[in-house]
């Protein structure tokens, strides 16, 4: 079996007093049994060679500059059922023997392996899942998508409505064939707690797509963090709120990013860039690196 890229984590389960008061009949020990059951796998989706960074800054700061993105999707296993957050690259990438550029030049990407060939080294396959949940439609978070159509998508109705638009079948339809084979759906207006017990819990952040959301996860021994989508894609466009020229709605990302940081903060939650291989490769790993 190719190499994994997998990382497991033990994630807490923290409820709000309503909550609390709602499990009040269930025994501490199941309680803990519970938590000891929640994990989260990190899988390689594929790699993208930017090759006109300035793509990335309203301003030209990065014209004439090229970099590297790693393209990751993340597998969350609860007791009350599995989350697939994001999607990878295309499959139809994985044999290619040469990375494919983009007409425009803009990019170069490379998949190396399937979603149900890496499944296999964790034991679930595509039928296991209970949710699956996309920051936004763009085709590096979508790539396997379709092969999820049991699972019931979690999308922001913005999104939703954005990705299925008569103007997007039309001029963009390798993005809406990604998704079309998701049938099962539950759109979401706003902030939604996936499992009810804090553990796992989607935000909204709009503006590089409509729907463009984030997703919060509390874990065990680590504490608790984020992972960005694409309201970010590297440490200097956080640090300096810089937005990329194709974005959606400016305002609305700059104003996603206030609350982001604001919620980073309340939360004291360590900010994984999705993009950024330095995060991938920094995130907390297990005792065992499965192969």
């Amino acid at each position: 079996m190719k190499k994994l890229l997998v990382i497991v984590f033990g994630l807490t389960l923290i409820a709000c007093k309503e909550q609390k008061k709602e499990i009040a009949h269930t025994n501490s020990s199941d309680i803990d049994t519970a938590k000891s059951e929640i994990k989260l796998y990190v899988f390689d989706g594929g790699t993208v060679q930017v090759n006109k960074l300035g793509l990335f800054s309203q301003d030209g700061t990065y014209e004439g500059q090229s970099t590297e993105f790693a393209d990751a999707f993340y597998v969350i296993s609860h007791p009350e059922g599995n989350l697939m957050w994001d999607a990878g690259l295309p499959e139809n990438l994985v044999g290619l023997q040469e990375p494919y550029t983009s007409p425009d030049g803009a990019f170069t990407v490379s998949r190396k392996d399937s979603v149900i060939n890496q499944l296999k080294g964790i034991g679930l396959t595509p039928a296991d899942f209970k949710y699956i949940a996309l920051s936004h439609t763009h085709f590096d978070h979508s790539g396997h998508a379709n092969v999820f159509d049991e699972a019931t998508w979690l999308v922001q109705e913005a999104e939703y409505d954005f990705i299925t638009s008569k103007e997007t079948r039309k001029n963009n339809a390798d993005s809406y064939n990604a998704i079309k084979g998701l049938t099962r759906i539950k759109k979401l207006k706003g902030d939604f707690d996936v499992f009810g017990d804090g553990s796992v819990i989607i935000k909204f952040m709009p503006g590089h797509t409509p729907g463009h959301q984030v997703l919060f996860v509390d874990l065990k021994e680590h504490g608790p963090l984020l992972l960005t989508g694409d309201l970010y894609h590297f440490s200097d466009n956080r640090k300096f709120k810089r937005v990329p020229i194709f974005n959606h709605d400016i305002s609305k990302t700059r104003a996603s990013m206030d609350a982001f940081e604001a919620f980073a903060k309340e939360k004291k939650a360590k900010v994984y860039l999705q993009h950024s291989k330095k995060d991938f490769n920094e995130m907390p790993k297990a005792p065992e690196y499965l192969k």
